[in-house]
């Protein structure tokens, strides 16, 4: 699936070095490798704007779905290097489909340049607001008495609320009942419905409906847009602090000085009081991470997530 969007603003004639001055001459071509409509695709036209603003050069917007972000990460991994394209990198093409599936056709790691975080978004453990749980304990005593009796839907098998389920599991010591849906919206349903009792889905999706009761956040600080939500730390489970991020990459073997500027470009954008108030509302708090901290950032993620996936034995074919 392919939608293109243009987002014009004036070109710049050269630049300091060949590489930047190459890449200026035509628009840098950004990889949304989702749907249009989603937070994914919303980060993607935010980044778009703040790399227009602070390069001025223009940025082609391309979703490019499918196989959970794969397709789209791929076409750019696989593309030319010079820097005249780049995707939005996140939790679930670059961490979790490669560890719970094996047709993932590239390595989330040497077949990318990282570059740049845009934002880091937590997910909420949530139930019923009609229902019985209150609290984290509360939780973790009901799926204590009964294993297997307390049942979360998630997005999918594999998909980053599945795995962050498996992930509570382990650290409580509890064996909450997976039940995949397809999406986020038919799991609420269910959980307002009472044929689940929760789930775990990113703070967006689930944060602002009244019917639901948010246990947990998954930062390790308080959100500022839900400040009477605590975090996984103070419920006593350090180890559930993850997000859905979503940052820029580019090809293995990008100029170093694009993808330098690009960072530099998005870490002034992203610390705006504007748009640090638009991120607050996703949950998301605002970042300062270089090219290296991004890589490093990655590069730790993709084995936390493989072995929680091959703990709990989470297979996506």
């Amino acid at each position: 699936m392919r939608r293109r969007t243009l987002l014009s603003a004036p070109l710049l004639a050269s630049l300091a070095t060949p590489a930047l001055g190459q890449a200026a001459r035509r628009p840098l071509r950004l990889v949304v490798p989702f749907p249009a409509g989603g937070t994914a695709d919303l980060l993607g036209r935010l980044a778009a704007r703040e790399i227009e603003a602070g390069m001025g050069m223009p940025v082609v917007v391309e979703n490019r779905a499918g196989a959970g972000g794969a397709i789209g990460s791929d076409s750019v991994a696989k593309g030319p290097n010079d820097g005249s394209a780049i995707v939005l990198s996140n939790i679930a093409s670059q961490a979790i489909g490669p560890a719970v599936s094996r047709n993932v056709p590239y390595d989330p790691i040497r077949d990318f340049t990282h570059i740049a975080l845009v934002a880091a978004v937590p997910s909420a453990i949530a139930v019923s607001a009609a229902g019985p749980i209150r609290t984290m304990a509360d939780l973790v005593q009901r799926a204590k008495a009964s294993p297997g009796a307390v049942r979360f839907g998630s997005n999918g098998i594999g998909t980053s609320s599945h795995v962050k389920l498996e992930l509570l599991n382990r650290a409580a010591g509890i064996e909450i009942t997976h039940v995949p849906y397809r999406g986020s919206a038919p799991a609420v349903t269910d959980v307002i419905g009472g044929q689940v009792e929760g789930l775990i889905a990113a703070v967006p999706d689930i944060g602002r409906n009244d019917r639901l009761r948010l246990l947990a956040i998954t930062l390790p600080d308080r959100a500022a847009r839900w400040p009477d939500v605590p975090t996984v730390a103070e419920a006593g489970f350090p180890t559930l602090v993850a997000t859905n991020w979503f940052g820029l990459s580019g090809p293995a073997g990008m100029p170093a000085e694009i993808a330098q500027r690009i960072n530099e470009a998005m870490v002034a954008g992203l610390n705006t009081p504007a748009m640090v108030d638009r991120l607050a509302d996703l949950g998301a708090p605002p970042n300062r991470m270089s090219v290296a901290e991004y890589t490093a950032m990655v590069a730790a993620e993709v084995p936390r997530w493989a072995a929680v996936a091959q703990a709990a034995n989470i297979r996506a074919e």
